[in-house]
């Protein structure tokens, strides 16, 4: 099968790559360049913004679609390739839902919208950076809700849509879920937040990967949602799982929600996998969301500890000394917990 991915040279991009070369599928990347591309495949360099001629002449039995962010953007792309292609697989993300408040929200839930002006301020943003989910922050919802009813409209009965909570795993620029491998395995008292008994959903970007490339080999299409099992896995035990694998000597700390946010430790990026519950009712739900279209299709899921542990591997392997992107920095850590022991 030939196979053209839009993107393919980070994380999620490159695990499709690899998917698909192990299925002895054909890959051509097209992408602008800026990451070295994954051996074996061949490249096509361009922007999607004003370079889709380069696509023009060639055939692919599938489009994967990882890098579509404006629904401008994805809508030429489809409307360049829909002669071109079998069908085409759009990663858009859970974050497309309207509302996240409560369990279980399921593929037919009501999606995020967005106004001109909103849509006027996404273009400006694309225009003066490099496009990336985070240039958009609260627009990147809706507008994946707004490419997925774009890339529909342009190649109708012909489009699978994924859409994935948090994707982790070796490879991960992000470092959310990186931060508490690595910071448990350096071991000592560690900060941790909320409840321990609070649920957590994410999954293997090897899992998503491997069933993305099943799902587009076969010409699945429809909605699916794909992320980890809803109400598993505990934070107490995703902890504990981090410190068994890397034989730490971690001892955790919990520290309640109204404490956290007094001093000022923002939730998801200062301390990944915590969204505050009462400070934030509408996320409720989003560690929830309902994944049994997509088990049923075939969805599986490799064990907590062989992620830690491949995720620790890669990232003592390939960058020992880089900062992490996300967590909250040692001195502030040791500070907050200095406070929390104070008031206890």
């Amino acid at each position: 099968m030939k196979i053209l991915i839009l993107g393919g040279t980070r994380f999620l991009g490159r695990h499709l790559v690899k998917a698909a070369l192990e299925r002895n599928h054909e890959v051509t990347l097209f992408n602008r360049g800026t990451y070295p591309s994954p051996a074996g495949v061949e490249s096509i360099v361009g922007d999607r913004k004003n370079d889709l001629t380069k696509l023009a002449g060639r055939g692919w039995d599938a489009v994967i679609d990882t890098c579509g962010y404006l629904p401008r953007t994805v809508k030429a792309a489809a409307e360049v390739l829909r002669y071109s292609v079998g069908t085409y697989t759009f990663i858009s993300s859970q974050s497309a839902y309207a509302d996240v408040s409560s369990p279980g929200v399921s593929e037919d839930s009501q999606l995020k919208t967005l106004t001109s002006d909103q849509l006027n301020l996404a273009d400006e943003i694309d225009s003066s950076a490099q496009t990336s989910a985070a240039n958009f922050g609260s627009l990147y919802g809706g507008l994946k809700a707004l490419c997925e009813q774009a890339v529909n409209r342009a190649m109708p009965n012909r489009v699978l849509i994924i859409r994935p909570g948090l994707i982790v795993g070796p490879d991960d620029y992000t470092d959310r879920f990186t931060y508490w491998v690595v910071r448990i395995a350096q071991g000592g008292e560690v900060l941790a937040p909320g409840r321990p008994d609070r649920f957590i959903q994410f999954i293997d970007v090897r899992d998503l990967s491997d069933w993305i490339v099943g799902m587009t080999a076969v010409g699945r299409t429809g909605i699916y949602n794909a992320t980890g099992l809803s109400g598993q896995l505990t934070m107490e035990r995703f902890l504990n799982e981090c410190k068994n694998v890397t034989d730490s000597d971690a001892s955790f700390t919990w520290t309640d929600e109204e404490f956290l946010l007094k001093e000022q430790v923002a939730a998801w990026s200062e301390m990944p996998l915590w969204l505050p519950e009462d400070a934030a009712p509408y996320l409720r739900g989003f560690m929830f969301i309902n994944t049994d279209k997509a088990v049923g299709d075939g969805l599986t899921f490799r064990s907590a500890s062989e992620t830690i542990r491949d995720t620790l591997s890669w990232y003592q392997s390939t960058q020992p000394t880089a900062e992490l992107k996300a967590g909250i920095n040692r001195i502030k850590e040791n500070q907050i917990l200095e406070t929390w022991h104070r008031r206890s």
